[in-house]
């Protein structure tokens, strides 16, 4: 029996990366491993891509995706190559494939490339994750700079756009697609720009999930609160932000990627959640401020 896996509480050491910022070099280091996780096959022999699957949630999701049987391929940034290694070869222990595709989702050609890709070497696609996610350094709407919004809306919405587009032409009845939100994208943030992000991730999947009922494709939304990934060490964050991150929130500390990726095993399983399209999942440990 694994034995049970303390969470980090706050205080965390200060620190501060470039974006997109590496898993490999926080402190702690996330947990994405989910070691009291009893898999049962719910995926098995499923195909999955995962956007920004090297770090944070997306490598947490990937991780569980293959425990539950299923390949998986990932999307990175030439600078993560080093976490997206990592990831797959634990997700290879597993006795699973893990796909590693370098390049930026911000651009639509690379993402009809990653798709085409992925049931190239795989075979298939069954299920999407639109997870990638950037911020911007500037914690104001007065620091933005114009190429930090056009980024920030290419990387965080356009690019769920181009995928799904890009995916629609293989996914097939029964297939689904699971967005990543933000409980900043119901209430609003300390980071304008990028809770207006996720308000969109949110409106985009509700309105995609009734566009592609029809065609027996469900799509929903996971909705965290403040979790543990290099996205808090790429923000312009002052010492104490990172030192006490999580602090303030009910459960007084942050969630763990390991935390947010079993919703993404339900969402993905037909057996646990064929009657659900459209809704979003909120995981806030305990804020109900939404």
């Amino acid at each position: 029996m694994a034995s049970k896996e303390e969470k980090p509480i706050p205080p965390f050491p200060p620190q501060h990366q470039e974006a997109p910022g590496i898993e490999a070099e926080m402190s702690p280091l996330p947990q994405y491993q989910a070691k009291e996780y009893k898999p049962s096959d719910k995926l098995l022999n499923k195909t999955a891509l995962i956007t920004g699957g090297d770090s944070g949630i997306g490598r947490a999701v990937a991780f569980l995706f293959a425990k539950e049987g299923a390949n998986v391929a990932i999307t990175y940034l030439p600078e993560e190559s080093r976490d997206a290694e990592i990831l797959k070869e634990e997700i290879e222990k597993l006795g699973k494939k893990c796909l590693c595709i370098e390049g930026d989702v911000s651009n639509s050609g690379f993402c009809k490339e990653a798709v085409d890709k992925t049931v190239q070497e795989l075979g298939a696609l069954d299920i999407l994750v639109n997870n990638v996610a950037t911020m911007s350094p500037a914690d104001n709407i007065e620091n933005f700079l114009d190429e930090d919004l056009e980024r920030m809306y290419r990387v965080n919405v356009f690019s769920y756009y181009y995928m799904t587009r890009a995916a629609l032409r293989y996914l097939k009845k029964g297939a689904c697609i699971i967005n990543t939100g933000s409980i900043g994208g119901s209430r609003g943030s300390g980071y304008p720009i990028y809770s207006a992000t996720k308000a969109a991730t949110h409106i985009l999947t509700k309105a995609l999930s009734q566009e592609l009922l029809p065609r027996g494709i469900r799509v929903n939304c996971v909705a965290p609160g403040p979790v543990w990934t290099p996205l808090q060490v790429i923000k312009d964050s002052s010492e104490e932000d990172i030192v006490d991150f999580g602090a303030r929130n009910p459960m007084g500390r942050p969630g763990q990627p390991d935390e947010m990726a079993p919703a993404y095993v339900y969402l993905a399983s037909e057996a646990d959640s064929s009657y659900m399209t459209g809704e979003i999942i909120f995981i806030t440990g305990g804020d109900v401020s939404r």
